[in-house]
């Protein structure tokens, strides 16, 4: 009698399953994954504070790419230090633009600073690779950095 029992309870708990599997899936979803909201006061201290840390990395750039080696054009080592700190400046500021963004930061803002931040890793890689300014692909991001900067710039203000 035990055997014959089995199937039925087999078909039971089958039956179970499958109600339960129909009730998770047709279930109303939580409205609690929506996106968070933000105070003014917050996102107008996260645009501060990245457009702050865009301007450190503007001046930064500027300053490293624009160097000239301490013992003219002929100082080997010096134009090699000024090189890799100019590579340094453009890998760091971009890893640098990307950390210090603020989920409260006004979303056009946010995305003008990313795309800036990942064109200057992308300059730093290239020319860490020894890709020189003149190649038109380096030539195009470097146009392209100049353009995403004086959005960033305008975004700011």
């Amino acid at each position: 009698m035990s055997t014959r029992v089995i199937p039925y309870i087999a078909l039971v708990l089958s039956v179970i399953a499958v109600g339960l599997a129909t009730w998770t899936a047709l279930r109303p979803t939580s409205t609690n994954a929506s996106e968070p909201t933000y105070t003014t006061a917050q996102q107008s201290d996260a645009k501060t504070a990245i457009c702050a840390a865009t301007d450190v990395v503007r001046k930064g750039v500027s300053l490293n790419t624009n160097l000239q080696g301490p013992g003219g054009e002929g100082d080997v080592v010096g134009s090699l230090a000024v090189a890799a700190n100019a590579r340094l400046s453009l890998s760091d500021g971009g890893q640098y633009l990307i950390t210090r963004l603020d989920p409260a930061t006004p979303t056009e803002l946010a995305d003008a600073v990313k795309q800036f931040a990942n064109t200057l890793l992308d300059i730093g890689a290239a020319a860490t690779a020894g890709v020189p300014n003149s190649d038109p692909a380096q030539a195009a991001r470097l146009r392209t950095a100049d353009a995403q900067n004086n959005a960033v710039i305008e975004r700011c203000k």
